[in-house]
């Protein structure tokens, strides 16, 4: 009994040691030691993982006398540590290497599928948040302005409504689509973008040229696929919150909720705040259109009871209230002459659903849905319009073998639009059902194609096809060569897409039925990257055309008074050669960027005597450069980024016997942002906007005195017969903006 009891008392010694748990503590930085945020820390022995937190701590309970622990996150190689109690040293410490994040990012938009962007046959451009967020921005527009061949265009100098170009072609060509779903169109290109918050971004991939096979009418110039963010990697409660020297106000609120077994999902509420009248320019017109806004944004992911195949579900509501004109307008000032002013009131609702079948995890079914409701006064002109747009796709990949993967699907578009303008009488209804098949074969090592086709019905103009051919020449390891092919078509509609068509005082003149517009694009592009121990290098270039047909241009010149659409009776070209090199040192901890655009967009018409004559398009930049550095200094955790755009001259629109310029001198925007980080989850920031001040001339608003145009016949005070005319726009009337912003990670 004594022995029995000296051995248990043995034991009952080593038992705490046997099941010994202790709290680790450590870090994920990459070489340049700067933090790794939201990085995963797994305990290999038990499966067991954390999660870092924004400044890449974490905290780990470890009951284990040996383990190993494995650290990692998207866009690095993964790292194995052996971890034992016995010589644990606090904090661990993992340093984990770049995964050539450049070539090796994960798209999307070429495919339907998550793919390598090494492996696409079609070239996508990938932009993270951190790069879109190197010049605060309260919205989309802004953040796409350091993109190659983007540029955020204001189309109206009063309410400062804007669309985003691609390659110099208007925003109605370029199709936005949210997670993939084409959500945005019709209202929503000119009213809509603005309000959706870069608080909400992860990253923004870009298709130039047409990308009508996958995704249908309106992707003629390009594609912008806007990701939002993961719900694994949100915060559970996040804050942001910036001001500026204006008087901008913008905060955003994340919130995340889980349930393991049934759901998990994230809310994001951002308002936007601006009602401070500013008139430097002395034209009597505010410079910045002031604006109410808020928006709500869920995220939701349900799971059935194998807590697999989780149903999507994106919802999205947008209040807005914006006005410009006059310093002294006001709400009743509406649709009287007593001040112009340009006022539009916007509610707007989106939902979209995914879903993957279980049995058949080859299907897809997406589905999305937008009401757009607009109240809106632009002098005298009063103009309420409502659209609704439906989308339902079913897609079905095929692996067939090593060398085919293929995609089909079927598609559904409604649309409806109803406003209360002499051009629409009734509501506008059509149907776009439509059948696309894409195959992308891979006949060796190096090389692969993608052909692909689509035919659309559409319940007014009936079949429309849009064919598409990429191929991809791996020539090194690190070098491709894309050459592609496609076409586009758009069916158009005036005024939900044209801000022209409302502002000022002219009549709007159609002189015929409006066809849908065609393209066919070719587009040459050739990527090559090097890596060192001490340099990342990304050089890339691409060779573009894009041949019109139908074309609608608005022609401000013919008659002053009024603006005239019809189909071009000859055709556009859209062509141009862009290049952008990123460079990463490892030793010094810099990254530097710069691209530049140069851009012919022409319109080709027939003359009296049978010659075709070329004029430049309106609003077309004949080239950009864009540059900026970004270094980051280890001891402060600071981080400093400069960058910079400059563009060249921009065709305008001109009255008769104008003395504005026709074209837009060069001009360049600077700006400059630091930013801190703190240990304990803050973040703050510094940012100068334009800081050398640039703003048009003050002549761009026309006659601004007489907005009304009620002394356009005094002979004395306007011999030429001047009409007031606000579509003289080419960039913003904000001078240099001091931002400060800050966030807050629980």
């Amino acid at each position: 009994m004594g022995r029995f009891f000296v051995c248990f008392s043995f034991m009952f010694l080593l038992f705490p040691f046997f099941s010994q748990t202790i709290e680790i503590n450590g870090k994920v930085i990459d070489k340049q030691k700067k933090p790794i945020p939201f990085a995963h820390i797994m305990n290999l022995s038990d499966s067991l993982s954390v999660v870092c937190d924004v400044t890449g701590n974490f905290k780990m309970t470890i009951g284990n006398l040996a383990t190993v622990l494995k650290a990692s996150s998207v866009g690095f190689e993964s790292e194995e540590l052996n971890f034992s109690i016995n010589n644990y040293k606090s904090p661990i410490t993992f340093i984990l290497k770049e995964n050539n994040d450049i070539l090796k990012e994960m798209v999307i938009s070429g495919t339907l599928q998550l793919i390598d962007r090494k492996e696409s046959p079609i070239p996508i451009a990938v932009y993270s948040a951190q790069f879109l967020n190197a010049v605060p921005s309260p919205s989309l527009v802004q953040a796409t302005n350091q993109i190659t061949g983007l540029r955020p265009q204001f189309n109206c100098s009063v309410c400062n409504t804007g669309d985003i170009h691609i390659n110099g072609m208007e925003g109605a060509y370029s199709m936005i689509v949210i997670d993939g779903m084409p959500i945005m169109g019709g209202l929503s290109t000119v009213y809509g973008l603005q309000g959706i918050p870069t608080s909400l971004i992860d990253q923004v991939e870009v298709i130039k040229g047409p990308a009508s096979t996958v995704y249908g009418s309106e992707a003629m110039a390009g594609l912008i696929n806007v990701l939002t963010k993961n719900i694994d990697c949100v915060p559970k409660l996040s804050l942001d919150f910036n001001i500026s020297s204006w008087g901008e106000l913008q905060t955003s609120i994340v919130y995340k909720l889980i349930d393991k077994e049934r759901f998990k999902a994230f809310s994001s509420i951002d308002i936007f705040n601006y009602n401070n009248p500013i008139d430097n320019n002395e034209d009597g017109f505010t410079d910045l259109s002031l604006k109410n806004r808020y928006s709500i944004f869920n995220k939701f992911q349900f799971f059935n009871k194998n807590g697999a195949n989780p149903l999507n579900l994106t919802l999205r509501y947008l209040n807005e209230d914006r006005w410009g004109g006059q310093m002294d307008f006001t709400e009743q000032d509406r649709g009287k002459n007593t001040s112009y002013g340009e006022s539009i009131l916007t509610n707007r609702v989106e939902a979209s659903t995914f879903y993957q079948f279980s049995e058949q995890k080859n299907l897809k079914w997406q589905n999305s849905f937008s009401f757009h409701d607009q109240k809106s006064w632009y002098g005298l002109v009063d103009y309420e319009a409502k659209q609704i747009i439906g989308f339902s796709q079913l897609t079905w990949h095929k692996s067939l073998g090593n060398k085919n993967n293929l995609l089909s699907g079927f598609a559904l578009r409604y649309n409806s639009y109803n406003d209360n303008t002499a051009a629409t009488l009734k509501a506008d209804k059509w149907w776009l059902p439509g059948f696309f098949v894409q195959d992308n074969f891979k006949f060796s090592d190096n090389q692969q194609l993608l052909f692909g086709w689509r035919t659309d019905f559409h319940s007014k103009h009936g079949f429309i096809n849009s064919p598409r051919i990429n191929y991809q020449l791996n020539i090194t390891e690190n070098s491709s060569l894309r050459i592609g092919y496609g076409d586009g078509f758009r069916v158009v509609n005036v005024f939900t897409e044209d801000h022209a068509a409302l502002t000022g005082a002219r009549e709007i003149i159609f002189l015929e039925e409006l066809e849908p517009e065609k393209s066919k694009n070719l587009n040459i592009n050739l990527s090559n990257f090097w890596n060192t121990d001490n340099l990342q290098i990304t050089l890339e270039s691409s060779v573009f055309e894009s041949r019109f047909s139908n074309k609608i241009i608005p022609d401000f010149l013919t008659n002053d008074n009024q603006i005239i659409y019809s189909n071009l009776s000859g055709y556009a070209i859209a062509r141009g050669i862009s290049s952008e090199i990123f460079l990463k040192m490892y030793k010094i901890p810099l990254k530097l960027s710069l691209n530049g655009t140069l851009l012919d967009v022409s319109n080709f018409k027939e003359n009296s005597v049978g010659e075709m004559v070329k004029s430049q398009q309106l609003l077309a930049e004949k080239y950009s450069i864009k540059w900026s550095a970004n270094f980051w200094f280890e001891k402060l955790d600071l981080d400093m980024v400069y960058s910079a755009t400059n563009y060249g001259p921009i065709r305008l629109p001109i009255l008769e016997n104008d003395f504005r310029p026709e074209y837009s001198l060069p001009y360049t925007i600077h700006n400059l942002k630091v930013s801190k980080n703190y240990n304990n989850g803050w973040t703050t920031f510094l940012s100068l906007r334009n800081f050398t001040n640039f703003t048009p001339p003050k002549y761009s608003i026309l006659r601004a005195n007489d907005p009304f145009d009620q002394n356009v016949n005094d002979p004395i005070n306007n011999p030429e017969g001047y009409t007031f005319d606000a579509s003289y726009m080419y960039a913003s009337f904000q001078g240099i903006n001091f931002v400060f912003g800050v966030s807050f990670v629980f």
